[in-house]
């Protein structure tokens, strides 16, 4: 172990119980002190074709309970949702209704809430009522909307039969929330591949939710170069928007919600891109690290956020500390926020659970120093993940030079086993494989 290392360790541990000097509040939890490594193999077999449909196939991967579909789509964004929406019909209705009557239960009922929306938008749920505080959150972010959007929206909701409005309105729960999560990026001297970029994605959001009952991989395949190249985003079935993902020019992202800021945020506003079409736009047209962090910089930005951005061609990585105020992006030698319970760490940038949370990030940064020069895929996984107890909802993990990801979801609400994504079996993806699947005209079902 490198001896500046040795002394971060140190530092750490004994001044984790300090409170740093800053003009923020903290949030509050930890990781459990027992929490254990998770063992379990991965799975590795390659995913089984369902159905195919013009412009679509369906395939499931995993090991029982905890398998998952994934979904490729090819065409124009209209054709690509159509597929979409024709291969997981049931489903995709099922997933819409859920999530709506979810929104509905968290909003009305005053007590045992796990999603915390907006104080605005409570103040317009109370003026104007539901769909009509969620209609004007879509006028507010319409104009900044790609097209592309709204024309996948409605070939999906025309295939499946989902009413266009409300699945519109549900694609703005990411604006309304405020989740819970943490990320990394590591090369260099902290990869034990030379060469490598890994990184880390983990959701901790509403683990009582509707979501983790619709885990899927939908892979894009636009035809048209003005539609961008092919991606994959992790997430739900009928979901478009993009939190988690990887694009098929080595790149991926991460995604922190901020409920404790400090003050170098400035201001939120409601007025601009929602965060998950701009993630989703990274994933789809972006070519370069700096192509992203231009169209993050000049975006009409909304709320707080901490984001992550991996390049895999030159193993670059950056955060970005992100809000209607501000864009600054940081790496290991400008990892913020500095503090004593957040050290820098050589080739490393990480954030824990939020921007001010001394609990999750200390301990953290305690498992990136100890295997510092170790950290694969793999070690993420069991070493780092479930000490640190972050990704609830899900997990993933890219390696971004080798193309592969780890992928896992949280136990169903009809399956058994760990509840939390972080303590369940990972799944590997091959997405150069997933990224070359050809399109086939013959429509088959199983």
């Amino acid at each position: 172990m490198y001896t500046m290392l040795s002394g971060v360790f140190v530092m750490v541990t004994l001044l984790s119980v300090l409170v740093p000097l800053t003009d923020g509040a903290y949030c509050s939890g930890w990781p459990d002190p027992t929490a254990q490594p998770n063992l379990q193999a991965i799975y590795t077999d390659p995913p089984q074709l369902v159905q195919t449909v013009q412009n679509g196939k369906h395939y499931r991967v995993g090991n029982g309970q905890d398998a998952f579909d994934i979904v490729h789509v090819w065409g124009d964004p209209y054709d690509m949702g159509f597929a979409h929406g024709t291969l997981m019909k049931d489903k995709a209705k099922q997933m819409i209704d859920d999530v709506w009557k979810y929104m509905e239960d968290q909003i009305i009922e005053p007590i045992n809430k796990t999603i915390h929306f907006q104080g605005w938008f409570l103040k317009d749920v109370a003026d104007f009522g539901l769909d009509a505080a969620l209609d004007l959150e879509l006028l507010a972010t319409q104009r900044h909307t790609g097209l592309y959007f709204f024309e996948e929206a409605k070939g999906l909701t025309d295939a499946a039969g989902i009413d266009l409005k409300k699945f519109l309105r549900i694609h703005m729960i990411g604006e309304l929330t405020k989740g819970s999560c943490s990320m990394m990026g590591s090369w260099g001297s902290a990869v034990e591949v030379p060469g490598s970029l890994l990184q880390l994605r983990a959701l901790d959001w509403a683990i009582d939710g509707p979501f983790k009952d619709y885990p899927q991989v939908t892979v894009y395949h636009p035809t048209n170069t003005s539609n961008g190249h092919a991606f994959a985003n992790f997430g739900w079935t009928a979901w478009i928007g993009s939190i988690t993902g990887m694009s098929s020019q080595q790149m991926a992202i991460s995604e922190i919600g901020v409920s404790f800021p400090d003050k170098s945020f400035g201001s939120e506003s409601r007025f601009g891109v929602p965060f998950t079409f701009l993630l989703r736009d990274i994933l789809q047209f972006d070519t370069t690290l700096n192509h992203s962090l231009d169209r993050i910089t000049n975006a009409p930005r909304t709320c707080d956020l901490i984001l992550g951005v991996g390049d895999g061609k030159d193993q670059s990585f950056r955060g970005i500390q992100y809000s209607a105020s501000v864009a600054n992006f940081y790496t290991d030698t400008t990892q913020e926020p500095e503090a004593v319970w957040h050290p820098r760490i050589p080739d490393t940038v990480y954030n824990g659970m939020d921007w001010l949370c001394p609990g999750y990030s200390e301990v953290l940064a305690r498992q990136l120093v100890l295997y510092h020069g170790q950290l694969t895929p793999e070690l993420i996984v069991s070493h780092i993940v479930p000490i640190v107890q972050t990704g609830n909802v899900l997990v993933a993990v890219y390696d971004l030079t080798q193309n592969v990801a780890l992928l896992s979801n949280a136990r169903a609400s009809y399956e058994t086993g760990a509840k939390n994504a972080y303590d369940r079996q990972y799944v590997r993806l091959n997405m150069t494989r997933l990224f070359e699947e050809q399109a086939t005209a013959t429509v088959v079902s199983t």
